[in-house]
């Protein structure tokens, strides 16, 4: 068996330990950003199609054959040959792993992403790396060849629409590629689409390479344990017309015994999409060709790394194996679910794609949920999220007194297509988003201490502040982060957000020397604050709404009065508030509010962080672990599900699921989260 020591070498420490009990949703395999999203939806790596977030297929194909005898360990491409055992699966921070056996042989499948959030050009990079490792487990020597080819279903947006493809030497070796012939950059919006411009690329280390019909490729290393045919010439075609593949096999590897080819052989798999966020009506780039503009595709792939994965070891101490194993999955989610480009001045800009939903472009209500990721690791990648909706807000074009709710729709942010736009206010988050952005301007300058940027957009910041006390208090009827609920008026979690971004309001002043400003907003919220303590009370807890004797909520917005420390609400009001969800959790965690068995898997880890007790916290986290692993919809991490039965409700693989990292925000801005 390939030993820790041997194959994982020194990521031993660094192990999630996740055990059969283990069964995500999702798997990720190569996780980049919207558009280049592929996902295992099953245990076995080989029982389906690999997928899209969206649910369309995306195929990978893999196979290994040992001493003549061939085994799929990937995907569905021959279903008649035998499945290789599946032994191991590990979702790590920068990398999945897997491990087979088959004839004698464990071969180790790594996948590894470029997912440093320390470094946004890196992160901004569009390879993964699948590195193969092998060892005897049989005591005799073996000859063992490994396959690996790509559909052209990652190319296109429908298998009608053709591809075309070419080969090339690359320093003595064959990089293949494909791309939707016709394809024009940006060329599309919406939610449920795929890429279909750009190239993927293709590169095999050593080994054979050959671009043909699936079956073909396929059948041939079966029976040869090579790629021997030339490669197809009958182009463009539609991509359904033979599933013409990028296909790949490696050199004869001789495995002997009690010694493991590690890391023998890789593939890496690379997309330059030439363009790849439309802003304001100009095209930009991903942030990684600033570094290197003369590059088509980004040539020294990422190996992973080790220092990223002991993220994992944080993320254990704080909540247990069942959070950290979260995390795990949450983290690439929620960076895949963004671009990274350069703007002309070089400014860095961040953008979400709000994932099966509305399709939105930079939504500040997804934006705000997502930030304790960012604020825990790289805030300068929170301010890149920020800064496009500051420069939006900053237009003539933007006309209202509030802050908007997003840029247009993913790839192109050429101003909001939400509720009223730019045309009228029905519909709009008012006090929701102006909150949301003072929120996390307050927090940007706590992790970060860049007044410069706080001060550049001082007018925006007091025209949101100003609003907010005039209408936050409480809310008219209107429309929340949690809009799928629909208006509601007298909203006291949403009064909470409001005061909180009154008090941040009075940092940012304070910060920049406006001592008296500071002053006035600081008493300005502790009095709403204690008004709110008032208007919300409902026997023992507080309600949904003022007006609304007998409901509950909840109150997920607390939480930033406990990161910031900003000492507006009482001890015992987070003391009764987590005492009252204790008793009303169902087997899938603990509801939204009194109207639904429906939850939010971000807001209920906010909620777990009132807490001021380690066991209440894993006692509000334990459900959220069971759901990840029970949930009867497999798809990547939703954020919407029932708490009875836990199937999704809507939304997946959206960049919200970065609001599970809030328990490690408040351990790094020193406000440790529990007793």
């Amino acid at each position: 068996m390939l030993s820790q020591s041997s194959v994982l070498g020194a990521l031993a420490a660094t192990l999630l330990m996740q055990d059969a009990s283990f069964r995500p949703p999702a798997v990720p395999l190569v996780t980049h950003d919207p558009y280049l999203s592929v996902w295992s939806f099953t245990d076995h790596l080989a029982d389906d199609w690999t997928k899209h977030w969206t649910g369309k297929n995306h195929a990978l194909t893999g196979m290994v054959r040992v001493d003549g005898s061939t085994y799929r360990w990937m995907s569905l491409g021959l279903e008649e040959l035998p499945k290789a055992e599946q032994r191991k699966r590990e979702v790590l921070p920068s990398k999945t792993h897997y491990l087979f056996r088959a004839g004698g042989v464990e071969l180790a499948v790594d996948f590894h992403a470029a997912a440093d959030i320390r470094d946004a050009d890196q992160l901004s990079r569009s390879d993964t790396r699948i590195a193969f490792s092998l060892e005897s487990v049989d005591g005799k020597r073996h000859e063992v060849q490994i396959y690996l080819d790509c559909s052209p279903e990652l190319v296109v947006n429908e298998t009608q629409q053709a591809v075309s493809w070419s080969r090339m030497n690359q320093g003595g070796r064959t990089l293949l590629a494909i791309w939707h012939e016709g394809g024009a950059p940006l060329n599309r919006v919406g939610d449920d689409h795929r890429i279909d411009w750009g190239k993927l690329f293709f590169l095999g280390e050593g080994g054979f390479a050959r671009i043909a019909e699936s079956r073909e490729c396929r059948k041939d290393f079966a029976a040869n344990g090579a790629l021997l045919g030339d490669d197809e010439t009958r182009f463009p075609r539609p991509a359904r017309d033979g599933w013409p593949v990028l296909a790949w096999s490696s050199n004869e590897l001789e495995v002997e015994p009690d010694k493991a080819l590690l890391d023998a052989t890789a593939v890496t798999l690379a997309y330059d999409d030439v363009a790849s966020i439309e802003y304001f009506g100009r095209p930009l780039q991903a942030a990684w060709r600033s570094s290197e503009p003369n590059r088509s595709w980004p040539e020294n792939p990422s190996q992973g790394s080790q220092d990223i994965d002991a993220f994992a070891d944080e993320w254990r101490e704080i909540g247990g194996a069942g959070y950290a194993q979260l995390c795990a999955l949450a983290y690439r989610q929620c960076l895949a679910a963004h671009k990274i480009v350069r703007d002309i001045d070089g400014t860095l800009l961040m953008f979400s794609k709000e994932n099966f939903s509305n399709g939105c472009i930079g939504t500040v209500d997804v934006m705000y949920p997502a930030c304790p990721i960012f604020l825990a690791y790289n805030p300068a990648l929170l301010k890149a999220n920020m800064e496009p909706v500051m420069q939006y807000a900053s237009m003539p074009r933007w006309p209202w007194p509030f802050a908007p709710h997003d840029l247009g729709t993913y790839p192109k942010a050429n101003g909001q297509v939400y509720g009223g736009g730019e045309r009228s206010e029905e519909d709009q988050m008012p006090v929701e988003e102006s909150g949301n952005m003072l929120i996390m301007a307050a927090a940007y300058l706590d992790r970060s201490g860049d007044k410069a940027w706080i001060e550049k957009y001082w007018p925006l910041w007091t025209k949101w502040a100003e609003y907010l006390r005039q209408y936050g208090l409480d809310p008219g009827e209107q429309l929340c982060t949690d809009d799928f609920a629909g208006h509601l008026a007298h909203n006291a979690n949403l009064s909470v957000k409001a005061i909180v971004a009154m008090a941040c309001y009075g940092r940012l002043c304070g910060a920049t020397g406006r001592a008296a400003e500071a002053e006035e907003w600081a008493a300005v919220a502790k009095e709403l604050a204690a008004r709110w303590a008032e208007m919300a009370e409902d026997g023992g807890h507080t309600r949904l709404a003022f007006d609304r004797p007998g409901t509950w909520s909840q109150k997920y917005n607390l939480v930033w009065d406990k990161v910031l420390d900003l000492g507006l609400f009482s001890k015992e009001t987070y003391a009764k508030e987590v005492a009252w969800y204790m008793v009303r959790q169902n087997a899938f965690g603990l509801p939204l509010d009194n109207r639904a068995d429906y939850t939010k898997l971000d807001w209920t880890v906010w909620t777990a962080c009132l807490a001021e007790e380690q066991r209440d916290f894993d006692a509000l986290v334990a459900p959220l672990v069971k759901w990840m692993n029970e949930t009867p919809d497999r798809l990547p991490l939703t954020d919407w599900f029932d708490t009875k039965t836990g199937k999704c409700v809507g939304f997946r693989a959206r960049s919200v699921v970065g609001g599970v990292f809030m328990p490690l925000l408040l351990k790094k801005a020193g406000r440790a989260p529990f007793k």
